[in-house]
């Protein structure tokens, strides 16, 4: 072991030259041989930063054994493993950020715990911890609690974030701008002020993110607003994502929501007690895959809308939509629906149970253009299917549906009037539609 005397006696840089060579035999350095405590409340920053250094520029791991180490403004600018026991605790000592890895590859953080415990100033552009131009970063089995804004800050990163858990973030869990590529799987986040999982860019482009197989829970919007806070996964710009196998419940907005995102792929995520719509592709998207979703609660089930901004291209498929709301306590522009599409999309196999509005939306208004809606099961709506019929409207085939236990299961609209509730009769007299096959029970 590396008493502290011998590391205060060599004095600046070159005691890392001299002791390099008893060093390199350790397969680790010792974080307390260069001071640190575990069981003072004095600012240990310096200490650690001393350690770190010294173990980035030696090539070797550093361990922090257990206990609570009051540290802040830390960085790390070379490969790095940062070890912890599990119960090793990096406290905010004072502002807002505890460690940041800026333009370095390879750092590793294992079973370390940072904790805000009540302090900062709650700047959004902060996090607990930060990664800003870092390549082939790992998270592991680390807690983050108490953040002031963001638990975890990215920009412009590729790191890998696995069996972390992140609790009572004033702001979000996870917020990643201009990503290189994250890997987000087997997270446990709860209790986040406005949001649970943000990956967002400056331009829409490439992202290529996957996240899988986390646990969300009890996302507020304590920033208001319409849709922009409350969401347990929320994608902005980004494209190529795959989200899947994800458990989300209790979200003030949607379980998950991607604007302006394409290429992307929404599959297998349980989404439960939604303050808003559960799964939300809007805006100037292309490309969306939504298939094999459970949708258990909501103001609105799945949506794929705003063709009026570019939002087209959408498999809708195999998803469970049941038990939506009357109304929304979040949003009261939203009118109860199991399934919405406007352009170019699919919507095929889809169980829908329990809707007191409308069970499939197809188009709103004029916007609506090539929409087929094919062997879906439709139960206890006030309407089944609703298909717009409005000047300037476009194609939708409507084909081989089970409907039942629906006072109006075929409607045709013109905006919000009802044009036609017995469209299997009048179909004849809309060009654009081909409605056939239909069972109505």
């Amino acid at each position: 072991m590396i008493q502290r005397r011998h590391i205060l006696a060599l004095g600046m840089a070159g005691g890392v030259a001299l002791l390099a060579a008893p060093l390199r035999a350790q397969p680790a350095l010792e974080a307390t041989a260069f001071g640190l405590d575990g069981s003072s409340d004095a600012d240990q920053s310096s200490a650690l930063q001393a350690a770190i250094d010294a173990a980035t520029g030696l090539g070797q791991a550093l361990v922090l054994p257990s206990g609570i180490y009051p540290v802040a403004d830390i960085r790390i600018t070379a490969p790095l493993r940062l070890q912890g026991s599990g119960r090793t605790v990096l406290a905010l000592a004072r502002g807002d950020t505890i460690l940041s890895i800026v333009g370095a590859a390879d750092v590793t953080l294992d079973g370390l715990a940072f904790a805000g415990n009540g302090g900062g100033t709650g700047r959004s552009d902060t996090g607990l911890v930060q990664l800003q131009d870092a390549t082939g970063a790992v998270l592991r089995d680390c807690r983050f609690t108490d953040a002031p804004a963001q638990a975890l800050l990215l920009a412009r990163s590729a790191a890998t974030v696995t069996g972390c858990s992140f609790g009572r973030s004033a702001d979000a869990a996870i917020f990643s701008t201009d990503s290189l590529g994250l890997h987000l799987s087997g997270n446990r986040i709860t209790g986040c002020g406005n949001g649970g999982i943000l990956l967002w860019r400056s331009e829409p482009g490439w992202d290529g993110s996957v996240v899988t197989g986390n646990t969300i829970a009890d996302i507020d919007w304590r920033d208001g607003g319409n849709g922009q806070n409350g969401n347990g996964i929320n994608v902005f710009r980004a494209d190529g994502l795959i989200v899947s196998g994800n458990q989300i419940s209790n979200c003030a907005f949607s379980a998950i929501r991607l604007n302006t995102a394409s290429d992307t792929q929404i599959s297998g995520n349980t989404c439960t007690h939604s303050g808003e719509t559960a799964i939300y592709s809007e805006f100037a998207f292309s490309g969306s895959v939504i298939a094999n979703n459970l949708v258990d609660g909501a103001a609105g089930g799945i949506s794929m809308t705003n063709w009026d901004n570019g939002g087209r291209l959408a498999v809708c498929s195999g998803n469970i939509v049941r038990n939506i709301a009357a109304r929304s306590l979040t949003n009261p522009d939203v009118n109860p629906y199991g399934i919405a599409a406007e352009a170019d999309a699919v919507i095929t196999g889809n169980v829908i149970d329990g809707v007191p509005g409308i069970g499939i939306g197809v188009g709103w208004g004029p916007f609506l253009r090539d929409v087929l809606v094919s062997n879906n099961l439709i139960r206890s709506t006030e309407s089944g299917i609703v298909v717009s019929v409005a000047e300037g409207a476009g194609a939708a085939q409507i084909t081989g549906n089970l409907i039942s236990d629906t006072p109006r299961p075929l409607v045709a609209a013109r905006w919000t009037d009802i044009v036609s509730d017995r469209l299997q009769e009048d179909a004849a007299q809309f060009p654009a539609l081909t409605v056939s096959g239909n069972t109505l029970r």
